[in-house]
């Protein structure tokens, strides 16, 4: 898997502390600087081939998640949902409560039919709050959740929290902070 453009965008990643979290700002998980199509080509292009057709569709939490997905529904014609910060107060309406390395808050998904089959697409995976989150209310609901792609693995064990929430998560590179710096886990 070539992950050069991936790699480089991570190393160039500035380090902020929300409390005692390390948070980094680069083009794949913040947005900033501006995300450049060949870096978004190679993450779509190494995720299309952990997709399946036969998906209904891609579900990207709100903010990060949604222009790979909205990419891979370029490439693959998969729809794509977003899983919103800010509900819309329909009855139907799917409410959740996220947790991550620096924040809980709640988020929502409306128009999702039981039975449907989805993968859910984000920037990095960390504590794993957010993925437990998601998986777990939607469960609840029917709504199968396949796999997931994640760009960016921070989490200190993947696999465990892979068992933990039943699902296969897929990452690109393996990141972590240390010195206040990014760095690529081997």
């Amino acid at each position: 898997m070539d992950t050069n453009e991936l790699e480089k965008a991570y190393l160039a990643s500035k380090v902020v502390m929300k409390g005692d979290y390390p948070y980094f700002i680069n083009a794949i998980s913040d947005g900033n600087p501006s995300i450049s199509r060949e870096l978004l080509d190679q993450i779509v292009g190494n995720f299309q081939r952990l997709t399946d057709l036969d998906t209904d569709v891609y579900l990207a939490p709100e903010a990060m998640g949604i222009p790979i997905a909205a990419a891979l529904t370029m490439r693959t014609g998969v729809p794509f949902q977003i899983i919103r910060k800010r509900g819309h107060g329909i009855p139907e309406e799917i409410k959740l409560k996220k947790a991550t390395g620096y924040e809980t808050t709640d988020m929502f998904l409306s128009f999702m039919e039981p039975g449907t089959k989805a993968i859910l697409v984000d920037d990095v995976v960390s504590t794993g709050g957010t993925l437990e989150a998601i998986v777990n209310i939607l469960r609840e609901h029917d709504i199968i959740i396949e796999k997931a792609l994640c760009v960016l693995n921070k989490c200190k064990d993947l696999d465990a929290l892979s068992e933990k929430i039943g699902i296969p998560i897929y990452t690109l590179i393996d990141v972590a902070v240390q010195d206040g710096k990014p760095v690529l886990r081997q």
